[in-house]
């Protein structure tokens, strides 16, 4: 995951973080637990990537030191758990049919040669990864056919539970998952990795004349408010950043200590949201909850995006005008006041589910 932060440092463009990313890995691999609790063979795994800049998209999958990589110029695509490049690529590491053939992963002469069939594991399943890969599919080609996609679909389709499929969301309620959804729930079988920590859409302006933003929401997606954080207001208010008990500590995967719930923590306050609203630990009160909470969330996501281009414009107006810290003041202060406006509605809405 480290390559995440290496490409977004030394790279200006999504190709050039595919160039950063991809001379690491062959020059050192990639190894180490990713999850909470566990140790190094068990808790690690091969990476895939999503990279974007405002001209194009690229999706990145790794095999061990070797990768695969396509451009993404039109249209939309998705990745999950699971390598999903088959038979064309637009890069990829010189010997990669080579070592595949050499494994005896891949038949000698067979064409054209597809780079997930050989560098999967057969004998492991893909049902982990498999319903949400292609329901994720589903949805960005059914929305985005109107060529009129916009932040507000992408949000839908980040809080889906498969509701209006053939297996119409999950028998009970979202948080007492059957399977694998986008929006992800704890499992009291344990068969999911807990709730989704949090959600972003990335939104990248074709010109230098708007703002390069993020809508974020702590949290799983479907209990969620994404409000927007600039990249130019150089800053996030104190409540977003603050941890709970176990503060930002650098520790051994299998040395961290358990999180708990501390006051002023803005992710922590959407934590007691949603256990508030499952009411009890089989989420009986969760879906009758929910409709009540999305009723006045939706209200305030549909007023944030229409303030945002009121205050966007009067921030353009400053960094034209050179008063660049008079424009990120701007920018900062609006997210400032979505975050606090987002607080005191949690705070009404705990007073009403206790």
């Amino acid at each position: 995951m480290e390559y995440v932060r290496l490409g977004l440092e030394r790279a200006t463009t999504a190709e050039g973080a595919v160039d950063v990313i991809s001379n690491l890995l062959e020059e050192y691999g990639q190894f180490g637990s990713a999850v909470a609790g566990e140790g190094l063979e068990d808790g690690t795994y091969d990476n895939s990537y999503l990279i974007a800049d405002p001209n194009e998209a690229w999706i990145l999958e790794t095999a061990g030191r070797r990768w695969a990589a396509k451009r993404i110029s039109t249209g939309s695509d998705s990745i999950s758990n699971e390598l999903s490049i088959r038979h064309s690529w637009t890069r990829g590491s010189d010997d990669l049919i080579a070592n595949a053939i050499a494994q005896d992963w891949w038949p000698e002469g067979r064409e054209p040669f597809d780079f997930a069939d050989a560098y999967t594991d057969h004998e492991t399943a893909l049902q982990v990864s498999r319903i949400r890969y292609k329901r994720s599919q589903q949805l960005l080609d059914t929305l985005t056919d109107d060529n009129e996609f916009n932040i507000e679909l992408m949000q839908q389709i980040l809080r889906d539970h498969y509701e209006e499929t053939f297996l119409d969301g999950p028998k009970f309620n979202a948080t007492l998952p059957d399977f694998l959804t986008i929006c992800m729930h704890a499992s009291p079988a344990e068969f999911t990795w807990g709730d989704s920590v949090s959600s972003a859409v990335f939104e990248l302006p074709p010109t230098d004349e708007k703002f390069a933003k993020l809508w974020w929401t702590p949290g799983p997606p479907c209990i969620g408010v994404y409000i927007p954080f600039y990249v130019e207001s150089g800053t996030v208010p104190s409540v977003v950043s603050n941890a709970g008990t176990a503060t930002r500590q650098v520790a051994h995967p299998t040395k961290v200590s358990k999180d708990e719930a501390k006051e002023e923590s803005y992710w922590w306050e959407f934590k007691q949201l949603l256990m508030a609203m499952k009411g009890d630990e089989y989420g009986r009160d969760f879906e009758t909850n929910r409709g009540i909470v999305r009723s006045r969330f939706d209200k305030l996501e549909s007023k944030f995006r229409h303030q945002a281009v009121d205050r966007e414009e009067k921030a353009r107006e400053f960094y034209d005008n050179g008063q660049n810290e008079a424009g990120s003041e701007v920018l900062a202060s609006f997210t400032e006041a979505c975050v606090s406006e987002v607080r005191g509605e949690i705070d009404r809405l705990l007073q009403m589910l206790r």
